[in-house]
Order: C-alpha cells, then structure tokens, then sequence
C-alpha cells in the first residue's frame, strides 16, 4: 500500500472516532499511522500490514482498559435534578399533601415539596430529599 492510502484510513477512522466517541476505531487509527510510517520508511505490503496488526492489537489491549475505566468513571459528578436527591432541604413552607403545600429550598433553590410519607411536616425542619417528579422533590424527615 502507499504512504497516503494509510493516511487517509487514519483520517477516515479519527472520524469514526469523533462521530461515535465510543473508543471504536481509536485504536486501528493508531495503527494506520505505525502502518504509514513503515510505508513511509520503505516498508513492503506485508510489512505494513504486520504493523498495522500488531499496533492495533497492542494499544487495543494495553490502552482499552484503561480508558473504559476511565469513560465509566463511577465519581462522575452528578448535575441537575439528579445532584439533589439525597441532600438535606430546609421546610421554608410547611408540607401538607392533603392541601398540596410545600417548600423547601435546597443549596439556595426552593422546590416545591411533598412529603414521602404523607405526614405534615412543619416550617422550619430538615428534610431529606427521596426523589423527584417533575419539578416536585418528596422528601422525609430526618
């Protein structure tokens, strides 16, 4: 094959990559660019394709587990309705479900509220947060 044949597999496969973001051709990317250099460097067919196997295979065993761990890191950072669940609130309004009242604020923000349980909860107590429906958090009494 030729020099420029292995470059544009490399760019087709870093474009793969970048559409996908799954770590799915990263690693035969690599290996076109091992396989372009022995094109570049006089290497023959066989050769090329020799490079092009092993340094895939190689990065593919040595680099994927790594970046799966990396990828499903588990200390991701939770954001938005789910970073409240399980956060102390404060009853800023007391909670009735029979009356459908209920306020509690939580890092600064007031949600409406409802208790988990359906017990009145009075003005002024701490509650944790159970879940959240729509823009409602249930919470319980701590």
């Amino acid at each position: 094959m030729h020099f420029g044949v292995w470059l544009a597999c490399f760019v087709v496969f870093i474009i793969v990559e970048i559409a996908t973001q799954g770590l799915v051709s990263a690693w035969f990317a690599v290996g076109s660019l091992a396989a372009a250099a022995t094109s570049y460097l006089g290497g023959g067919i066989v050769a090329q394709i020799a490079v092009f196997a092993f340094s895939t295979t190689v990065v593919l065993v040595l680099l994927r587990p790594l970046a799966a761990t990396f990828l499903n890191a588990k200390d991701i950072e939770k954001t938005n309705v789910s970073a409240v669940v399980g956060k102390d609130a404060i009853v800023k309004t007391k909670i009735d479900n029979i009356n459908a009242s209920g306020l509690v604020e939580i890092d600064g923000v007031s949600w409406t509220a409802r208790s988990e349980g359906g017990e009145i909860i009075p003005e002024g107590k701490i509650v944790e947060v159970i879940r959240v429906e729509g823009v409602k958090v249930f919470v319980k009494e701590k």
